[in-house]
Formats: structure tokens, sequence, C-alpha cells
């Protein structure tokens, strides 16, 4: 833990928003480096116009890249575009817009030229989609946004008509294409100038927010939220719900507050990260910070000032939940409880749907679904899996140990197929309402049943070609027979739930694991691990797990 996680960002630590926006039009991709080279990770492409990696240059290419793939695809109908908060979001919402037009593609950006979470933008597709006659055009989007990272970096993501993250097949052709755009001088790029594309009749408006907003009632029980009275504090923390809360609020009657209504670009108002750096994680205690304090000083004093604290990361796809009892939760607990109680209290939804989780998710979570009833299905990291079940109401839920989670509305039928980092933190307040009790003591209670695990993520440095080797391994290459003095029952490069490679590594025993992935968007690894046996034995199992991946990575 740097000595400066968690105390208030200083002058030193913020961006220049002017030298960040120069270099986006400015530098131009070295494409014999790797890191100036178009890669998408989990979440679409990210970089920083400071390093070469997220420029004017890369979002034309990537744009014209989207442009055939949809194409391809047969996708003819509009796109949706959206952004965040990030400062280099709207010089590449432009850029894009831009390379669109000129392709002659139907584009609707917000109605209030503000900004979109994206939940927001994965519901639009749907909603379109599912309202489009049999047969008729399909609409698709993009959302620039680089999630929770530090202000100076951009993203880039592809959404195609199911509403989530596209997968492999269309972010590896999009790449491929939009690195062969660059390498020919961006030949083959049609383009107009952003007056232009504005102007265009291909150009139109959405209300994102009133399509989101008043939909809410569908898949949460407001009724109950408002009728309990249950005081919400909520902290956009910058990003992209700001302007989401409060009219939530507002249309939905409920007691409120914004907790902190500033867009800023550089983030002053932040606490840093772990490493000292601004990263909008709302599952960091460092990062909410001040919101945790803010809970911690007014429940000192016989009143707490909410009865349920939440925060979102920049787009809005992450969540965190804060209680008066007990602080910001694991996101690991939240999801237990959530889907605990979601299970049983949705009666409209398909009684055999099976409960989604990635595997680096807490195992708690398996022993909760068996008590329901309900079938698990342990799927590799990213959300792009959980899209099938959620289209189809046969995996009602699908959650991340990253503070991302989605479900299906009351009657069993989509919402999202991305993350959605809004609804989970109103989630926290129906359920507070409905039982009567926090999601942290709830949390109590199923340890009471179930056994109190203790889970930790580590992030490691790592090369990109120590990331390769993680990502490449196998079961054989793992000599060791037993971890932190228990015997290893199974080493896992595929996930269970589907089969699919997982990027890495899962090694588990009786009553512990560990897994082990490259960062898709940063220089290191993570090792994320969880004991039954308490904390003693997670720090063996991290230590021993290090040593384990340094070695055959080495």
């Amino acid at each position: 833990m740097a000595s400066r996680a968690g105390t208030l960002a200083q002058p030193q630590d913020l961006v220049d928003i002017t030298a960040l926006l120069d270099a986006y039009y400015d530098i131009t991709p070295d494409l014999a480096d790797p890191g100036q080279r178009v890669v998408f990770g989990t979440s679409g492409h990210r970089g920083s116009s400071l390093k070469a990696s997220f420029n004017e240059q890369h979002i034309v290419a990537i744009t014209q890249a989207i442009v055939e793939y949809r194409a391809a695809q047969g996708v003819t109908g509009p796109l949706f575009l959206a952004k965040d908060t990030h400062a280099l979001s709207e010089p590449a919402q432009n850029s894009a817009l831009e390379v669109l037009a000129a392709n002659g593609v139907q584009v609707l950006v917000d109605a209030r030229h503000g900004y979109t979470p994206t939940p927001a933008l994965s519901h639009a597709i749907l909603t379109y989609n599912r309202k489009a006659a049999p047969g008729a055009p399909q609409a698709d989007g993009i959302v620039v946004t680089p999630s929770h990272n530090p202000p100076a970096d951009g993203g880039f993501k592809y959404n195609p008509p199911h509403g989530g993250p596209a997968d492999s097949d269309a972010t590896g052709w999009i790449a491929n294409r939009a690195n062969e755009l660059l390498e020919n001088d961006l030949r083959g790029v049609k383009r107009i100038p952003v007056a232009e594309a504005l102007a265009a009749d291909t150009t139109g408006k959405f209300d994102f927010l009133s399509s989101y907003v008043d939909d809410l009632p569908s898949v949460l029980n407001l009724d109950a939220i408002r009728e309990a009275g249950v005081r919400i504090g909520a902290d956009p923390m910058g990003g992209a719900s700001v302007d989401y809360w409060g009219e939530i609020g507002e249309r939905h009657q409920l007691n409120l507050t914004v907790v902190n209504p500033t867009v800023d670009p550089q983030w002053a108002f932040m606490t840093l990260d772990w490493d000292e750096k601004i990263r909008m994680d709302c599952s960091s205690p460092s990062a909410m910070a001040s919101l945790i304090q803010r809970m911690s000083d007014a429940s000192s004093s016989g009143q707490p000032a909410f009865d349920v604290a939440t925060g979102n990361d920049a787009d809005a796809d992450r969540h965190g939940i804060v209680t008066p009892d007990g602080g910001l939760m694991n996101p690991n607990h939240y999801l237990a409880v959530a889907i605990d109680y979601l299970y049983r209290n949705r009666s409209g939804w398909n009684p055999a749907s099976v409960v989604g989780k990635t595997l680096v998710s807490s195992s708690i979570i398996d022993r909760v679904a068996q008590s329901l009833g309900r079938k698990l299905v342990e799927v590799p990291v990213g959300f792009k899996w959980f899209v099938p079940g959620l289209l189809s109401g046969e995996g009602a839920f699908g959650g991340e140990e990253s503070a991302g989670a989605s479900f299906n509305k009351k009657d069993g039928s989509v919402w999202t197929t991305d993350k959605d980092g809004i609804l989970l933190a109103l989630l926290a307040s129906e359920i507070t309402a409905v039982t009567g009790k926090s999601p942290s003591q709830l949390y109590k209670g199923l340890t009471d049943q179930f056994g109190s695990p203790v889970y930790a993520r580590i992030d490691a440095a790592a090369t990109r070609e120590q990331k390769a080797k993680l990502g490449k391994l196998s079961a054989a290459d793992v000599t060791a027979t037993s971890l932190a003095g228990e015997e290893i029952t199974a080493k896992l490069t595929e996930a269970p739930g589907n089969g699919a490679s997982i990027g890495g590594l899962k090694v588990v025993t009786e009553n512990a694991w560990f897994a082990a992935r490259p960062s898709g968007t940063e220089d290191v690894y993570k090792i994320y691990a969880e004991s039954f046996k308490g904390e003693e034995h997670l720090k063996q199992v991290q230590a021993e797990a290090k040593a384990l991946v340094d070695g055959v990575i080495a």
C-alpha cells in the first residue's frame, strides 16, 4: 500500500489536460512499438494520447474498421454513440462521428449533449432492437470510455446488436483491420469535418437518460424503496452517471442525495488509489475513502448519513456499496447477497435460470447457488460470457468479482447485457427496504451459514512477454502438487462453465484457490486468492501463488 493511498490528490498528481488533448491530435503512433498499435482488451481499446496509444489516428482507424465489420455482419440500423467524462472521450467521439457520417452510417448521439453510462447505451440498443419489426435493421453502439482508468486514459468499445461487449472474434477482426489502415497511412478511411458530420442527415439524437431512467420500475422494486424511505447517498465519482442519479431521485420520488455532482477531467477531488494514482475504482477502499469517511463520521455520531451509500466509476458499469455497519463491501460479498436476494424475490424469472459468475469470484457464491437449488455457471473473466444467458433468460444474473454485474427485469426479460453499476447500486436500497437489513448484515448471515471466506486480489508487475506467457499456460506447466499445505485438486486453464480459455491459471484446493491472469489494460498480472481458513492462510496462498506464477513465466 503506497503511503498516500486514500488521501486527496495533490497538484502534482493531476494530468495536464491541454497537453493531453494536444497529444491526441499531434502525436503519430509508431506501429513498430506494440504498445502503440490497436489492441482490444476485455473492454475495448484503451491507452493514453501521451503514450501514443490513444490518438486521433487510432480512433478514425478503429471506427472505419467498425463500419466495415458491421456492414459485413449485415448490421444496417442506427449506431448509438456515447461518451463518458474522461478528457479524451469528447475528441474521440468527434473523430468517430466524422468517420461514421462520411460512411453514411445513421448515428444517434445524446440529445442532452451530456454523458452516457455504458449500461444506458446497452439498454438503448436492446430496447431499439426489441421494438423493431421482425427482419428490420438492427442497431449497435460505440461507447467512448476507459471505465475506471486514470484521467490521462481514453477508451473505445464496440457493442454489437446483442447490446453487450463484442466477443473476441469481433474485436480481433476490428483490431487487425484498424492496424492495417494505420499501416497504410489511413488510406481507406472515409472522413468529413465534424461540423458537417453533426449537420448530416444521418446524424440524429436520442434521449439515453429518459429511456433508461423511466424504465427502471421494470427491473427494480422502486415502490418498496420509496415507501420505506431509504436514504440513499449516490456518488457519481465525476463520471457519466452524474445527471442520471438526480433524475432517478426526482422522477421516482426517492430520498436520494447526489453526494458529489462535480465533473472535472482532472478528478482533482479524488482520493488516490492503492498505487497513488487517480483511478475511479468504486470497489477500492482508497478511491472511495471520502465516501467511506463520510459514512463513518456520521455513524460514529449516532446517525448515519445514509442508509445506503453508493459509488460508480466513470462509465457507471461498476458499483461500490457502503453501509453504516459494514463500510465499503467487498464486491464478492455484495454479489453473494444480491444473488441470494434476487433468486428468492424474482418470481417472474425462469425457475431454471442459472447463476453466472466469473471463475475469480468468491466460492461462497457456489454455496449460495447450491442452497437456492440453482445451477452455477463459472466463466472466464469478461462480461461478454454472460450475454447469451441474459438475453434468453436462462442466466438471469451475471456477476464479476470486479464489481460488475447485471440481471434481468422482473418478468425475466433482458435489461442490459453489459455491466450496470447504477442498477446494482439501487438494488442495495431495494434489499434494505424489503428485508429491513443492510446488505452487509445479510452477508454476515450467509457466512454464519456457509463459512467466512477471506478474499483478496494483488497486482504484480509483468512485462508484455510475461503476460503473454501467462495467457498461454497449460495445466502441465504447473508441477506443484500442494498449495499452502493442502493438496491441489484442480489446475484449470479453461472455465468449467463453458470450456473457454481463462487466459491464465486457476489452482484449487479443498479450502482455498488462486487464479492468475494478465491485465488487459496495464503491465501487471493479477492474482486473485481466497481461503476459508483465515487471513494467515490466505497470505500463504498468495505468497506461494506469486512464486509459482513467477517461476513458470520467468
